[in-house]
């Protein structure tokens, strides 16, 4: 396995990881309650998607 002979510059590496960045994620709006959420998921307010109402879909943390 080939090793490293030198280091590698901080400059190197920066300039490396200048391309590491992040992306906004991608938000629709909810026909029924026109909250964002994801694409192709249940809202996760409603729990609807494509007009049939999922429960599993609902948020429950302060449920049980």
């Amino acid at each position: 396995m080939a090793v490293p002979k030198r280091k590698t510059s901080r400059s190197n590496t920066r300039s490396r990881r200048a391309n590491w960045k992040t992306t906004a994620p991608v938000l629709a709006t909810c026909p029924r309650c026109s909250s964002p959420t994801p694409p192709h998921q249940a809202c996760p307010s409603c729990g609807t998607y494509q007009g049939r109402h999922y429960e599993a879909a609902e948020r429950s943390e302060h449920q049980g």
